[in-house]
């Protein structure tokens, strides 16, 4: 004869008077960082646009969006400078945080980043060969020169990985590392032998900024990167079972031979495309998508969208801080976010919260 023991049922109140706390659902947790991300996101795009040399009122932004006046320098320049950067901002800084979140599962490693694949590593000499051969001088064509080098790495990357073989993360990121060093020395023995003028309009870019770079970069940014975080979104399903091993992905039905090189298609565009817009800028792909595994767990299609909105935060805070620290000029977003981003991984290490892959 079955015994039954009843359920014990929770209590109203402890013995001090105090209602339990329930439990926040994996659900309901995801959707309250995301709304609370999404906030912080949209109020750091106002203050973005408000914070500057010249520093505007709120209602400067109010009335440059309600009533444009032609006219009026303020809303010129929020409507031309500052709305347009702090777009890119947001774009740049998901593109890296969702990058980081493909690397760090395509790899398993916790500690992969963009630039492992070779793709800021391509971009930068093809940036300095294109400054020193062609002369270029526009931030169109640092975005066309660096999304080329970019692509080409990622794509020698790939073939000398070996992906059409198996995939296997160890050899992906060596073939990355080994080819990074190499692009690299190229691009400093490019620079060596230019004169200063070629020195210095490579260091303008190499620094990582987004100064000048609004409408004439922002379109075809906002294709690109868009396109990458479509790619990226598709693959979460595939992402939480590649992250399980060669053998259990297999056996769950994914098929690691479409799945790498999509993914790495899916990097290319984003890290690529980032990097063209804003040059190499470090700390994002790494930081973003631990914290968004601490916060919200490992399944992608919850932590992708959390660690798109912790990159465009840290991004956006970067280079608004960077407007202000050394006024009249500024320090490039891609050193702020080195100021920012390393100590705070470091601390998020030393206290042993990096959440396991």
């Amino acid at each position: 004869m079955a015994v039954i023991v009843p359920t014990p049922l929770r209590p109203a109140v402890d013995s001090d008077g105090v209602t339990p706390r329930t439990p926040l659902t994996g659900r309901r947790r995801f959707a309250i960082v995301l709304a609370v991300t999404g906030t912080i996101v949209t109020a750091l795009v106002v203050l973005s646009s408000l914070v500057g040399v010249r520093m505007l009122a709120p209602d400067d932004l109010w009335r440059a969006l309600t009533a444009f006046d032609a006219r009026d320098d303020a809303h010129l320049l929020l409507v031309n400078r500052r709305l347009p950067r702090a777009a890119l901002a947001v774009l740049v800084g998901a593109a890296l945080g969702a990058a980081g979140v493909v690397m760090q599962s395509l790899t398993r490693n916790p500690i992969a980043e963009p630039g492992l694949l070779g793709v800021n590593a391509g971009a930068a000499v093809a940036v300095a060969v294109a400054v020193a051969l062609a002369g270029i001088v526009t931030p169109f064509a640092y975005f066309g020169a660096a999304l080329l080098g970019a692509a080409a790495a990622g794509a020698l990357v790939i073939l000398l990985g070996g992906v059409r073989r198996g995939s296997d993360p160890v050899r992906l990121v060596l073939a990355g590392a080994a080819l990074s060093v190499v692009l690299g020395a190229l691009a400093q023995i490019v620079i060596i032998n230019g004169d200063e003028q070629i020195f210095d309009r490579y260091r303008a870019w190499a620094v990582g900024s987004l100064a000048g770079r609004d409408l004439d970069v922002l379109p075809p940014a906002a294709v690109l990167l868009s396109l990458g975080l479509v790619l990226a979104s598709l693959l979460c399903r595939a992402l939480d079972a590649t992250a399980l091993g060669p053998e259990a992905s297999r056996a769950l039905g994914a098929r690691p031979a479409l799945v790498w090189p999509t993914a790495g298609l899916a990097v290319v565009l984003l890290a690529g495309g980032a990097t063209a817009s804003a040059g190499p800028i470090a700390f994002v792909g790494l930081t973003a998508p631990h914290v968004a595994r601490l916060l919200v767990g490992s399944a992608h299609h919850r932590m992708l969208p959390v660690a798109m909105a912790l990159g465009a935060t840290l991004v956006l805070v970067a280079d608004t801080l960077g407007r202000v620290v050394a006024p009249p000029g500024e320090v490039g977003v891609g050193i702020m976010v080195a100021l920012l981003g390393g100590p705070f991984f470091v601390a998020l290490v030393r206290r042993r919260r990096v959440a396991p892959l």
